[in-house]
């Protein structure tokens, strides 16, 4: 079934499910909607519940014009508990539903609102600013006058609380000092939590130094379990007949560029491994479960002695029955959009259903080989109805972000400009997979430190001339382009060759030392390049068109890294369009609707 040309509207007000969570009994998913762009001042998004088994179609469990969101079961898979702003407007609090349809419960008052949760048998752990604070402006920063520049962030962290859920009373947990709390895990017999911390709440300092806690969630006992590595994440507890044990994500040290392991204590559990773990989930029953990246594909594994493979998956988003016996992830094709798919893990089927029917341009796999002999992979996406005998066609080389990100062979249509999006308008797409990309271990990642541009142009390249040798791309319509390290590779690309002939660079770094001082992600971008790395060091040689997009807000990458390359480019062909109010990811909808236009329009114009 062909529903006509694809619009950018389409694209926007396509609805997409997310955060699914399997009841502990194993028996319903619960998850949650919303269209890919935001039509008002606030997001608006619904929960959804499927059975397991499918046998009856999925029904939305509370909607309405409020941003409802962190869906949590509660132990007897009767109810469930989420956030929700439905009665003030950016200001969420907590509620309860029933799945029996038995009603709705509002739980908090929190004048500044609840961050986030985590129910336990009789209680709710509660995420949420001081009490003291709730007056504040949570964007309000000072900077100290001290040597050492700091942020005043005292307004922001979250701290614990514990809802007791039969005297409806809310009381602090714990003593972490003035530290920020991240992430909660409880252990499954209900008698200790895990807490990750940061140093401070704010990242634009790039120092948030992280910590972990042990609390006693009845008495509110506190152990200071010393320093994890940087972006810890998903703790998940398990017990091996012994002892009780805590596994997390991290990134790998020492260094600041690299994969991310799986960690237990000080032992990196994936230490050597050629595939990257992402997401890591407790099994109440057994050993955690971790979604890895494996090139270009995504497997489900047990954290065992040797990580045994129990599902592949084209998805994200792992959940887990108690006893880990039925999985959900939110899944898709090449062709076929996300959607939830549930089930045994051998034997997943797809759950939710949100986009009608539409003909897509086939997704083809890739591999080849750099001139220093490294494997890569990467895809192709050609025009609907199109087959690579039908070549050679305009190609559009779109890098992805991070850069430690890849391209999975899943479904690939966004706000941004993406490879369905242009394969619709005729064009062939290349989503490569270069080197400090996920999905091939820690070294492969880590190669790009201090040298991005560097050997990771040279892999982009390659694959250009494969496409090229192979009669699928015509070598003079080529254009290339990107979001955040996309944007940058965009800019870099037209720095170092005049092949291609249009470029988009969508909220990319222009001037890496410039980056590490005013950026959120400081001492990662300073380990990533220097002026040398840097497109403005280089924009004298740009001959190729460039259309720059960028957030006027955005602090990851502030918007004078755009103004850098526009003042560069002076007099030569170009645009520059600033979006009001938007921060690194462009959320309004009107403004999505033109990003898509525009950056069509812009190779349509310039590859024709």
């Amino acid at each position: 079934m062909d529903v006509g040309e694809l619009t950018a509207e389409d694209v926007v007000d396509r609805v997409v499910p997310r955060d699914p969570r399997i009841s502990p009994d194993g028996r319903w998913v619960v998850y949650v909607t919303a269209p890919v762009g935001r039509a008002g001042e606030y997001p608006v998004s619904g929960l959804w519940l499927v059975p397991v088994d499918g046998s009856r179609p999925a029904r939305e469990l509370i909607g309405g014009a409020a941003e409802n969101r962190s869906p949590r079961w509660a132990a007897d898979s009767g109810s469930v508990f989420f956030l929700s702003d439905r009665d003030e407007r950016g200001t969420a609090q907590l509620y309860r539903i029933r799945v029996d349809g038995g009603g709705l419960e509002r739980l908090t008052e929190w004048v500044a609102g609840v961050s986030d949760h985590v129910p336990l048998a009789d209680s709710v752990v509660v995420i949420a600013p001081d009490a003291a604070d709730q007056a504040s402006d949570p964007q309000v920063r000072t900077v100290l006058p001290d040597a050492v520049r700091r942020w005043d962030t005292r307004a922001r962290p979250d701290r614990l609380w514990l809802l007791d859920l039969s005297t409806a009373t809310l009381r602090p947990l714990g003593d972490l000092g003035d530290r920020h709390v991240r992430e909660v895990a409880a252990r499954p017999d209900g008698t200790a939590l895990a807490v990750f911390t940061w140093s401070c709440a704010d990242r634009e300092p790039g120092v948030f130094e992280p910590g972990l806690h042990l609390v006693d969630p009845v008495t509110g006992e506190t152990h200071d379990l010393g320093t994890p590595v940087l972006e810890a994440a998903d703790p998940a507890w398990w017990h091996d007949g012994t002892d009780w044990h805590l596994a997390y994500l991290g990134l790998t040290p020492p260094g600041l560029i690299g994969g991310t392991a799986i960690f237990d204590g000080d032992e990196n559990l994936t230490e050597g491994l050629e595939i990257c773990p992402t997401e890591l989930v407790q099994v109440d029953d057994g050993p955690p479960l971790a979604l890895f990246a494996e090139g270009l594909d995504t497997t489900v594994r047990r954290l065992d002695a040797t990580f045994t493979e129990i599902a592949r998956v084209r998805g994200s988003c792992l959940t887990a029955s108690r006893d880990g016996g039925v999985i959900a992830v939110v899944a898709s094709t090449g062709t076929e959009p996300d959607e939830i798919h549930a089930g045994p893990p051998h034997d997943l089927t797809r759950r939710s259903r949100t986009v009608p029917d539409r003909t897509w341009g086939t997704q083809h796999r890739l591999d080849y080989r750099t001139p220093d002999g490294l494997t890569l992979d990467g895809l192709l996406i050609l025009p609907p109805g199109k087959t690579k005998a039908d070549g050679p066609f305009p190609l559009v080389t779109l890098v992805h972000g991070g850069p430690h990100d890849r391209y999975a062979d899943r479904f690939h249509l966004g706000w941004y400009p993406s490879g369905q999006w242009l394969a619709a308008a005729g064009f062939a797409v290349f989503l490569p997979n270069a080197r400090g990309g996920l999905g091939h271990g820690h070294a492969f990642a880590a190669s790009v430190a201090g040298d991005v541009g560097g050997a990771e142009f040279t892999d982009v390249l390659s694959g250009i001339d494969l496409l090229v040798e192979d009669g699928v791309a015509d070598d003079t319509r080529l254009g290339i382009g990107g979001w955040s390290h996309g944007g940058f590779f965009a800019a870099w690309a037209v720095t170092q060759t005049d092949r291609f002939a249009a470029a988009v660079v969508g909220a990319g770094v222009i001037d890496w030392p410039l980056l590490a001082a005013t950026g959120e992600h400081s001492r990662f971008e300073a380990a990533l390049g220097g002026a040398e790395n840097s497109p403005i060091t280089h924009a004298a040689k740009i001959r190729t068109p460039v259309l720059i997009l960028h957030g006027e807000d955005d602090t990851n990458v502030p918007l004078s890294q755009a103004e850098l390359l526009h003042r560069a480019l002076g007099d030569k062909p170009h645009q520059f369009v600033v979006y009001p109010r938007e921060g690194h990811s462009i959320r309004e909808r009107d403004h999505q609707i033109d990003v898509l236009n525009r950056s069509r329009a812009w190779f349509s114009h310039l590859l024709a």
